[in-house]
C-alpha cells in the first residue's frame, strides 16, 4: 500500500514536570500503538462501540452527535482523540429520515460511477463528497460500495460498481482514495456477499473459497488496494452458515491475516448478533446502536475482557486498528469543523457530478443516427418520468437530499427507505435552452395520448423509470407501472422514438427493436437533467460503457428467481452461489452460450474508431504489457474505451472462457491516433489455489483480445508464459 504522509510534530504528549514535550513517532501504526499504552480500559471500550446518530426505537442520540445521521463514537478529549462523526454514503452526505433534511450534491449512481471507465473521474467524485463530508461536520464517510451484481434485482446494485471485480474494485477504490483526501476516513462496504436485499439479514451464502476469492472478495482486494481505506464494514447475511461480522474466515483469515490489512472492521448497523464470537472472529466496532438487539461490545465486552473470554490483547487490537485509522488519515492532526456548510461550493460542486452523469451515459442503440438531435428537428415529444421537472434517485441510506427539497412530492412509501426523490434538473428545461424545437411535455399516463403526441412530432423522447432502493429488490428486470406498454406505443407511433432509462441497473427491453435509440442514464444525480441533455444534442459525446450485461429476460440468469421470501421477516434461507461461481455477469452468459440484450463493456459514441498494431509482450512480475494504436476515424472528438481481455487454455482452469484484464479511456479530437499501453496485472491470469494459499499461473499460451465490448473483438495478440505463484496479500495499486 502507499504510505501515508503525515505531520511527525501535529501531536505532542507531556514529559514529566518539566514540561517537556516529546515529538510522537510519524509512522500510524507506532503512533496508535503509543496511544493505546496511555488509555485506560474505559477509554478503550469507548472505541469500539457506536451509537446511531439519531433518535431510534425510543433511545435518543447521544447528544454530542450530529443530528440526523448515521452514526457517532465517542473520543477520548484527555488524549485529544476526536469523536467519529458518521454519515452515509458513497453517492454523496445523506441524511437520515428528518423534517428538514439537509441539502448536499448528489453524484450520479455508483453504477454510473462504473459506467465512465474514468479512473480520474472516479477520484475526483470521491474527492468532491469527502469535502461535502467534511464541512458538514464529519470524519468518517460510510462509502465505498462494491459488492458485485450477482443479482441484477437487487435494489442496491445503484450504489456499487457493477460485475467485473477490476472495473468495480478499481473505480471504488478511486473513489475512496478521493474521499480519504479530504484527511477523514472512508469505510469499505459490504464485507462480503451481500447481493442481495431480500431477506439479507438471514440469508445464507454457500460459496467456495476459490470461487469467492476470484469473485467478490476480489473486487473488494481491489478496491483496498486502489483506495487504502480506513475502515470495512461486514455485512448483514451469513456465509457458509455464520454471520459475516462473526466470520473468522472472512474477518481474521482472509482480510486480516492473508491480506494484511491494517484497518479496523465496523459492522453494518444491525448486523451483530453476539459479543464473544464477534470479537474473536475480528470485529473491531458494533456500529449504530441500538439497530442490533444488545449493545454487544458496551458492558458485555467489558465483562468479556474482565473475565478472560476476550483477551486483554484483542481489545487492543481493536483499539489500535481504530486509531491507525485515524491517524493515517489526519483525523489527529487535522480535526474536522463542527460544521461549516455555508463553505460548500455546490456551483463547482455540481459541475464535478455533471461531468460524472455524462461521461456514465451509455448509448445502447443508434439506428438511423438519431442521435445527437439534429439542428433542423422541429418537433420534439418529451414524455414520462418527470422529465419536466426533475431525474430519479435510489433510496434507503444512501439517500442524498437536494438544495430546495425534492421536484416531486409524495411519492414512494412515506417511510424508510422512501420517499422517491427527485433531482431538481428538468432534462426537458435543459433541452429547450439547447435547441430550437418546440418541446411540448406529457407525463405519459395516457397512453394513447402520449402516443398521438408523439406522431405528431419529429422526435419523441421517453423517460423510463426503475424506483430501486435499499431493503428490496426488484420484482423483475421489466420496467415497472406499465411503462413497456407506453414505450411500446410511442415507438410504434414515431419510428424516431428515443428512450432514456433511469434506473438503478439493468433492465429488460421487449420494445427495443422498435426504438430508434436508447440511452442508460442510470440516477444521473443533482446536474442530471443538463447531463442528459447534453448527450442528446451532441454537445458532449456519448461516452459510457456499461459496468454490467443487460439479460434478454431472467431466464437467462444463474437465479431466474430471487432466493428468498420478501414477505418473511425472519424465515431463514439459502442462496447457492456456487452454481455460477466466479462466473459473474459476462462470464456466466460467455460460459453457458448465452447471448444478452447488450454485453458487459457495450456503448456507442458518435464518432468512430479505428485499431491496430496489436503487440502483446511479457514485461516485470509476471504482468503482460498489451500496446495498440486507437485513431478517431469520424468526424467529431469522441471517447475511446478500448478494452483488453484475457483468456487461457483449458488446462489453466479459469471459472469462464474470458476476463476483463484492463483499459483505458481517451478523448481523440477527429483523426487523431495515439498509442496506449495496457498492463495486465499477473493475478488477473491467475487461479486461486485454496490449498498453496496463493495464486498460481499455469504455463501455456494466454489470448489478449482488444475489443469494445465483451462480445466485440478488434483483435488478437499471444503470449506464452511460464508458470508463477502470486502471493495473496494486498499488492501495491502504484
Amino acid at each position: 500500500m502507499r504510505k501515508r504522509i503525515v505531520c511527525v510534530l501535529a501531536a505532542l504528549c507531556a514529559a514529566g514536570a518539566q514540561g517537556q514535550v516529546e515529538a510522537q513517532p510519524a509512522d500510524p501504526a507506532q503512533r496508535a500503538r503509543a496511544t493505546v499504552a496511555q488509555m485506560t480500559q474505559e477509554e478503550k471500550l469507548k472505541l469500539v462501540f457506536g451509537y446511531f446518530s439519531t433518535d431510534f426505537n425510543g433511545v435518543a442520540r447521544p447528544k454530542e452527535g450530529i443530528n440526523y445521521t448515521a452514526g457517532f463514537i465517542h473520543g477520548v478529549e484527555r488524549l485529544k482523540i476526536p469523536p467519529q462523526h458518521q454519515t452515509d454514503a458513497g453517492i454523496g452526505v445523506a441524511t437520515q429520515p428528518s423534517p428538514e433534511p439537509r441539502g448536499r450534491t448528489a453524484l450520479p449512481s455508483g453504477l454510473a460511477t462504473a459506467a465512465t471507465w474514468n479512473r480520474q473521474l472516479a477520484y475526483q467524485a470521491g474527492a468532491m463528497i469527502g469535502k461535502e463530508a467534511r464541512l458538514s461536520g464529519h470524519n468518517v464517510l460510510l462509502a465505498g460500495s462494491v459488492n458485485l451484481m450477482r443479482e441484477p434485482r437487487n435494489g442496491r446494485n445503484f450504489e456499487y460498481g457493477g460485475e467485473d471485480p477490476l472495473l468495480a474494485g478499481t473505480m471504488t477504490g478511486e473513489q475512496i482514495r478521493g474521499i480519504q483526501s479530504n484527511g477523514i476516513v472512508s469505510t469499505l462496504k459490504h464485507f462480503a456477499f451481500n447481493d442481495q436485499e431480500t431477506n439479507r439479514t438471514t440469508i445464507d451464502v454457500k460459496v467456495g473459497d476459490a470461487a469467492g476469492r476470484m469473485s467478490d472478495l476480489l473486487a473488494l482486494q481491489i478496491a483496498i488496494e486502489v483506495g487504502d481505506p480506513g475502515s470495512v464494514m461486514c455485512s448483514y447475511n451469513l456465509v457458509n452458515g455464520v454471520y459475516a461480522c462473526e466470520s473468522d474466515y472472512l474477518l481474521n483469515r482472509v482480510l486480516k491475516r492473508d491480506w494484511g490489512y491494517r484497518g479496523y472492521v465496523m459492522s453494518d448497523w444491525g448486523a451483530v448478533h453476539s459479543t464473544i464470537p464477534a470479537a474473536l472472529a475480528g470485529l473491531d466496532q458494533q456500529s449504530g446502536w441500538p439497530f442490533d438487539a444488545s449493545p454487544y461490545f458496551g458492558p458485555a465486552l467489558r465483562e468479556a475482557v474482565d473475565n478472560g473470554h476476550v483477551p486483554q490483547a484483542r481489545l487492543d487490537d481493536m483499539v489500535t486498528r481504530i486509531l491507525w485509522a485515524m491517524y493515517a488519515n489526519g483525523l489527529m492532526d487535522q480535526p474536522v469543523p463542527v460544521v461549516e456548510p455555508d463553505k460548500i461550493d455546490f456551483a463547482a460542486h455540481a459541475q464535478v457530478t455533471r461531468r460524472g452523469a455524462e461521461e456514465g451515459i451509455v448509448l445502447l442503440k443508434n439506428a438511423g443516427g438519431v442521435l445527437p438531435l439534429a439542428s433542423q428537428v422541429r418537433k420534439i415529444a418529451v414524455i414520462g418520468g418527470h422529465a419536466d421537472v426533475g431525474v430519479l434517485s435510489g433510496g434507503g441510506a444512501a439517500q442524498v437530499h437536494p438544495v430546495g427539497g425534492s421536484a416531486v412530492k409524495g411519492e414512494g412509501p412515506q417511510s424508510f427507505p422512501g420517499p422517491i426523490v427527485w433531482y431538481p434538473s428538468s432534462p426537458l428545461k435543459a433541452l429547450a435552452a439547447r435547441t430550437r424545437a418546440e418541446l411540448t411535455y406529457h407525463d405519459g399516463k395516457d397512453v394513447a395520448a402520449a402516443a398521438r403526441l408523439a406522431a405528431q412530432s419529429d422526435v419523441a423522447i421517453v423517460f423510463g423509470t426503475q424506483w430501486t432502493a435499499e431493503s428490496f429488490d426488484v420484482p423483475s428486470l421489466a420496467l415497472p407501472d406499465n411503462q413497456d406498454t407506453l414505450v411500446d406505443a410511442v415507438a410504434s407511433a414515431n419510428r424516431r422514438t428515443v428512450v432514456v432509462l433511469e434506473t438503478g441497473g439493468p433492465v429488460t427491453m421487449p420494445w427495443v427493436d422498435k426504438a430508434a435509440a436508447v440511452l442508460a442514464a442510470w440516477y444521473p444525480g443533482t446536474a442530471g437533467g443538463e447531463a442528459i441533455a447534453r448527450v442528446l444534442t451532441g454537445e458532449v459525446d456519448a461516452a459510457g460503457r456499461l459496468p454490467a450485461t443487460f439479460a434478454r429476460d431472467e431466464s437467462q440468469l444463474p437465479r431466474p428467481k430471487v432466493d428468498g421470501d420478501p414477505s418473511s421477516k425472519t424465515g431463514r434461507f439459502k442462496t447457492d452461489y456456487d452454481i455460477e461461481g466466479a462466473a459473474v455477469g459476462y462470464k456466466w452468459f460467455e460460459k453457458t452460450g448465452r447471448k444478452p440484450l447488450f454485453a458487459f463493456g457495450h456503448g456507442l459514441s458518435y464518432t468512430t474508431f479505428a485499431f491496430d498494431g496489436l503487440v502483446a509482450r511479457p514485461a516485470a512480475g509476471g504482468q503482460v504489457k498489451v500496446d495498440f494504436a486507437v485513431k478517431n476515424t469520424g468526424t467529431r472528438a469522441g471517447w475511446a474505451v478500448p478494452q483488453v481481455y484475457a483468456a487461457a487454455g483449458k488446462a489453466a482452469g479459469w471459472e469462464a472462457p474470458r476476463r476483463l484484464a484492463g483499459w483505458d479511456k481517451l478523448l481523440l479530437q477527429p483523426g487523431e491516433r495515439r498509442q496506449v499501453s495496457v498492463t495486465v496485472p499477473a493475478r488477473m491470469l491467475a487461479v486461486y489455489s485454496t490449498k498453496a494459499g496463493a495464486w498460481k499461473v499455469a504455463p501455456g499460451q494466454y489470448t489478449f483480445t482488444l475489443a469494445t465490448a465483451s462480445d466485440a473483438p478488434v483483435g488478437q495478440a499471444s503470449v506464452r508464459l511460464g508458470a508463477a505463484t502470486i502471493p495473496v496479500t494486498l499488492q501495491p495499486a502504484r
